[in-house]
């Protein structure tokens, strides 16, 4: 049976072609893209809750706090009355080029919400957060280190799906007594009549436990309900595609898709042969 001969270029041309496309693809929405962060509170019904999310994008040098140091006004903006408006600030002052913002209000147990960011992803890889558990004096959630969450690679992948936060990884701020007359999020309670601990940022969720009887702002009788390894708050990241990058992934897929079916109809043979 006479067989033609194969040409040595055709096959690796067209599928380096549908490469190549792919890959610019890629690298056109690498430095720019759209990231929808959802927050859910995981925490038992009647448990916990958590004030705004406050959230940023950066290449990791703004420093909120730190274990067993003083906590500065950064966090304790976010810590004690969870505005962090100092936190936001501050944030801008090291990182100028960040991207930052807010999620949602109050965050009962059950309940979700979410945001969309624009992000340079070349230079703002690292994701940096804080919101206040409620209620509480001066507890509060967040990472330490502001590169340990790195949420791009180089090329613009992303590297992480979702945080997840449990019990054991609540904070207390240290900057504020126990006092559930001056807690936020107690009904009858002044959340600005605080009195200074003068202590340092540690973990503890065990004071929570401390306000189980209490009637919270939204109506519920708080019951922590929380051991170490009780989840409570979830951070999800999805890339959201651009419409133009739709249109510049078609052309790939559709060669990929003739390929696939020229290969089908003509057997082995015919598909290694030249145009």
């Amino acid at each position: 049976m006479h067989q033609r001969a194969s040409h040595p270029f055709s096959i690796p041309f067209r599928l380096g072609g549908v490469a190549a496309a792919l890959a610019f693809c890629s690298a056109a929405g690498a430095a720019q893209v759209k990231v929808m962060v959802t927050i859910e509170n995981l925490a038992p019904t009647n448990s916990v809750s958590f004030a705004p999310l406050h959230v940023g994008f950066s290449s990791g040098s703004f420093d909120a706090f730190n274990i067993g140091q003083t906590a500065g006004a950064a966090i304790i903006s976010v810590a004690e009355l969870g505005g962090g408006a100092e936190w936001q600030a501050a944030f801008a002052a090291a990182e100028p080029n960040s991207m930052r913002g807010v999620i949602g209000g109050a965050l009962l147990p059950g309940q979700s919400n979410s945001a969309t960011f624009l992000v340079d992803t070349m230079t703002n890889p690292f994701f940096t957060f804080a919101s206040m558990v409620l209620p509480s004096n001066d507890s509060f959630i967040g990472n330490d280190s502001p590169m340990q969450y790195q949420l791009f690679d180089a090329a613009g992948k992303l590297l992480i799906a979702s945080i997840n936060q449990k019990a054991s990884d609540i904070w207390d701020a240290g900057s504020e007594i126990f006092d559930t007359n001056a807690a936020a999020f107690v009904t009858g309670s002044d959340a600005t009549a605080r009195t200074p601990e003068n202590s340092v940022v540690a973990f503890n969720f065990d004071d929570l436990k401390k306000f189980d009887g209490v009637t919270t702002a939204a109506g519920y009788v708080f019951e922590s309900g929380l051991g170490a390894d009780s989840d409570v708050y979830r951070i999800s990241f999805q890339v959201v595609p651009e419409p133009e990058t739709f249109a510049l992934m078609l052309p790939g897929l559709l060669a990929v898709g003739w390929v696939g079916r020229r290969r089908r109809k003509q057997g082995p043979e015919s598909a290694l042969s030249p145009v």
